[in-house]
C-alpha cells in the first residue's frame, strides 16, 4: 500500500492532453485516454471499447452495476401475474408495492450524494448492491401483501445506485462529454429494466416452470438469481476499480492530497441552488415515467390484450431495450447543442423532449384497440423519454460544480418522487387510460420549467449569457464539499478548481 501511496502525486497546473509517464507520478500513467490536466485529469474522449484504468473502467463498472441494481429492482413486476394468483392480491395492493419500491430508494438518493463527495462512488456502489441483495432473495419466502410490500421497499433501495452511476463519470470525464458519458452509463443501466422483463419472465420463469411443473414454484425460485449476480457484482466492482483518475480517496486522503469532506456542507450548498429542483421536478417527469411503466407494463399487456405471463414480459422489456441507444442519444444531442448554442441549446434539446415524451404517452393512453400500434407508440415514448433522462444529466453537471454528488442526488431522487406520485394516480384513478392522460399532461407543463433554470455563467432560455471557458465556473466538474461552506464561496468567486 505504501508503494501505491507513492506513486499518486498532485497534478502540475495548467497543460492539457495525455499525460506522459516522464511529466508526473500518478499511479496509472500514462494514461490510455486523453486527459485534461486542468479538469484534474478528467478524460476528454471515451474509448467504449477500452477497459483500462483508471477511466474506461470506472465507465463500465458504472453502467454494469447500475444495469444489476435495475435487474433486482424489477425482479417482481414480470411474474407479477403468477405472484397475483399465489397471494391473492387485489390491483390496490399490487400498486402499493409497486409504491413503496420506488420510494425506498428517495431517501437514500437524498444522502447517497453527500457521502460519494465524502468517499466516492466506488465504496457506496459495493455496500448498496449487497445490501439489496439480501431481500431480493427473501422474496423466495414471501407469503403475504405486507410481505411483498415491505420486502419490495428494502429491494427499492438499489435504485439509490443512479447517484453513484452519474457521480462516478463525472469524476472522470470533461464537461465536454459528461453529457454524452453520463448518458451512456444511464442509459445502458437503465437497460436493466427491460432486460429484467425479459430474463425473468421469458427466460427464468419458463425454465424453473418447466423443471418442477409448478407455477408458484418456479416464481420463487427465479427470484433467487438476481440476488446472487448483484452480490457478487458488489464484491467484483469494489475490487478492480477506482474513485477517481488519480486513484482512491481514501489514499489520496492518507497522503494529504484530499482533505476530508463535509456531505453536510456540499448537500447544504446543491439544496439551496433554485435550479436543482427545476431538474427534480424535470426528472420526476422522465425517470418517474419509466419506473412506472417498469412496474406496469407487462400487468398492462396481460389485463389489457390477454397477453400470457411470458408474452407480456416480452414486450414490457421493450420500453427498457430503448435504452441501448435513447438515453444515450439525449444526452450526445445536448452535448452538440451545447457545442453550438451553449446552456441555451441544452436547454431547448430539453424542452422538446418533454413536450413531445407528454404527447405520446397521451397517444399511448388511447392506443388501445389494436396491440401493434399500442407497441410502437410505447417505442416512440420511450425513446422520448430516456433522451429526456440522457438530456437533464447533461445539464446537472453545471449547476453547481462543487456540489455535482449532492445535486445529482437529489435531482435523481425526483425520478422516485415521480414514479410514486404517477403510481398513485394509477392506484386511485378508475382506469388505466385516465391515469396516462394525468401523466403525460404532467410531463409537458414540467417542460414549462426550463424557462426558469438561470445557471450562473450560462445563457437560459430567456435570460443570462454565455460566458467563455475561461470565465464560467463551470469550467471544472470536480469533487464537492472537500472543503468547508466558505472555502466553497471562495473557489466559486475565484474561478479555480477544487482540490481532488
Amino acid at each position: 500500500m505504501a508503494d501505491e501511496m507513492e506513486e499518486i502525486a498532485m497534478p502540475p497546473q495548467g497543460g492539457r492532453g495525455c499525460i506522459a509517464a516522464g511529466d508526473v507520478s500518478r499511479k496509472y500513467a500514462p494514461y490510455k485516454l486523453k486527459v485534461d490536466e486542468d479538469q484534474d485529469d478528467k478524460a476528454t474522449e471515451l474509448k467504449l471499447n477500452c477497459f483500462a484504468r483508471p477511466h474506461m473502467r470506472a465507465f463500465h463498472c458504472s453502467w454494469w452495476s447500475f444495469f444489476i441494481a435495475f435487474f433486482i429492482w424489477f425482479a417482481i413486476p414480470p411474474l407479477f401475474p403468477e405472484i397475483k394468483k399465489t397471494l391473492e392480491l387485489t390491483k390496490s395492493q399490487i400498486w402499493m408495492s409497486n409504491i413503496f419500491s420506488v420510494a425506498g430508494t428517495v431517501v437514500m438518493r437524498f444522502s447517497l450524494g453527500p457521502l460519494c463527495d465524502k468517499y466516492g462512488a466506488r465504496l457506496i456502489m459495493a455496500m448498496v448492491l449487497c445490501a439489496a441483495s439480501i431481500p431480493t432473495a427473501l422474496t423466495f419466502l414471501v407469503n403475504s401483501s405486507v410481505g411483498l410490500t415491505v420486502l419490495r421497499l428494502f429491494i427499492g433501495t438499489a435504485g439509490s445506485c443512479f447517484v453513484m452511476c452519474q457521480y462516478w463519470t463525472s469524476r472522470m470525464f470533461t464537461k465536454e462529454i459528461v453529457g454524452t458519458a453520463n448518458a451512456l452509463v444511464g442509459g445502458w443501466g437503465n437497460l436493466g429494466g427491460g432486460v429484467t422483463q425479459l430474463v425473468m419472465g421469458s427466460v427464468l420463469f419458463p425454465i424453473f416452470k418447466a423443471a418442477s411443473d409448478d407455477a408458484e414454484i418456479a416464481w420463487r425460485y427465479s427470484s433467487i438469481v438476481p440476488a446472487v449476480v448483484a452480490f457478487t457484482t458488489g464484491l467484483v466492482i469494489f475490487n478492480i476499480s477506482d474513485d477517481c483518475p488519480r486513484g482512491n480517496y481514501s489514499k489520496l486522503k492518507k497522503t494529504g492530497e484530499m482533505p476530508e469532506v463535509s456531505a453536510a456542507a456540499s448537500f447544504r450548498s446543491g439544496s439551496l441552488d433554485f435550479n436543482t429542483w427545476i431538474l427534480f421536478i424535470q426528472y420526476a417527469c422522465c425517470f418517474g415515467v419509466e419506473l412506472t411503466m417498469n412496474n406496469a407494463a407487462a400487468l398492462y399487456f396481460n389485463e389489457q390484450f390477454g397477453q400470457s405471463t411470458e408474452a407480456a414480459a416480452a414486450i414490457a422489456s421493450i420500453f427498457g431495450w430503448m435504452n441501448i441507444f435513447a438515453r444515450p442519444i439525449g444526452g450526445f444531442i445536448s452535448d452538440k447543442s451545447n457545442s453550438i448554442g451553449g446552456m441555451k441549446g441544452r436547454l431547448m434539446w430539453q424542452t422538446f423532449c418533454l413536450v413531445a415524451e407528454g404527447i405520446l404517452i397521451i397517444i399511448f393512453a388511447h392506443a388501445t384497440n389494436n396491440l401493434g400500434t399500442s407497441i410502437f407508440v410505447l417505442i416512440i415514448f420511450s425513446i422520448l423519454v430516456q433522451a429526456a433522462e440522457g438530456s437533464t444529466f447533461g445539464i446537472v453537471p453545471y449547476v453547481n460544480p462543487p456540489c455535482t454528488g449532492s445535486i445529482a442526488g437529489i435531482v435523481g431522487a425526483g425520478g422516485n418522487v415521480g414514479a410514486v406520485c404517477f403510481s398513485l394516480a394509477f392506484r386511485q384513478l378508475p382506469t388505466t387510460k385516465e391515469a396516462f392522460v394525468v401523466m403525460g399532461i404532467t410531463v409537458i407543463c414540467s417542460s414549462i420549467l426550463s424557462v426558469c433554470i438561470a445557471i450562473q455563467g450560462h445563457e437560459g432560455l430567456l435570460t443570462g449569457k454565455e460566458l467563455s471557458n475561461d470565465d464560467t465556473i463551470a469550467d471544472v466538474l470536480t469533487v464537492p464539499s472537500q472543503m468547508s461552506i466558505e472555502e466553497v464561496g471562495s473557489v466559486v468567486a475565484k474561478h479555480d478548481d477544487c482540490p481532488a
